[in-house]
């Protein structure tokens, strides 16, 4: 039986609220067999991959409220470089509906935990059907002080094959950080608990726009 279509909002989507966002370089031959949309690679140097996770608290005050963790490659797009969403759960059925049916990114459902232990840390946990939980830590090392804009764009494909172009922008407060992801070694996201990642921030009181 088909599940009941579940209204979202039209795109674009403004969101706000916390996230913590870590830098990886992966060995090529340890990557999932994440699929890619047509005449999309992965961006390689040196035998390694670069991946993006995010670990999202998106709050009142934008479009929906939710919680996220998204899996993101960094990909070849013709002569240019962009992201792919490879794998991303949520904890809302209209996120995950308008994510797949607008912009053609892989959401599932999952339960995630997201909670800062004082003004500096962030500890999460995700658990998806059918999957060890992945858990992560997050701690500053230095706060910024000023808003840092950033704009970036996800190539994706629809249901129906056709290639889709994401611009995201995005303001919010940065912080340089350290964070580890742990979990079971033959979890789905084991690849990451192998590594440590290259980079970790913090981006506090986001302002984003999804879409266009």
């Amino acid at each position: 039986m088909e599940r009941p279509a579940v209204p979202f909002p039209p795109s674009p989507w403004r969101l706000t609220g916390d996230m913590v966002v870590s830098l990886w370089r992966v060995p090529v031959d340890e990557l999932p067999s994440w699929p890619l949309p047509s005449g999309v690679r992965p961006w390689v140097v040196r035998r390694r991959a670069t991946v993006l996770t995010f670990w999202v608290d998106y709050r009142p005050g934008g479009v929906l409220a939710y919680r996220e963790c998204l899996i993101a490659l960094a990909v070849r797009h013709g002569h240019r470089l962009a992201g792919s969403a490879v794998a991303a759960w949520v904890d809302n059925e209209q996120s995950l509906a308008g994510g797949r049916a607008l912009w053609g990114i892989p959401k599932d459902l999952g339960t995630i935990m997201l909670r800062a232990d004082s003004g500096s840390s962030v500890r999460g946990e995700l658990t998806a059907a059918g999957a060890a939980p992945v858990r992560v830590t997050y701690r500053d090392v230095l706060r910024l002080p000023f808003r840092l804009p950033a704009r970036a764009h996800l190539v994706q494909q629809l249901s129906d094959g056709t290639r889709c172009r994401v611009p995201m922008r995005i303001t919010g407060r940065p912080a340089l950080g350290r964070s580890r992801v742990t979990t079971e070694p033959d979890a789905p996201l084991s690849v990451l608990a192998r590594h440590r990642p290259l980079l970790s921030l913090a981006l506090r009181d986001f302002r984003s726009i999804v879409g266009g």
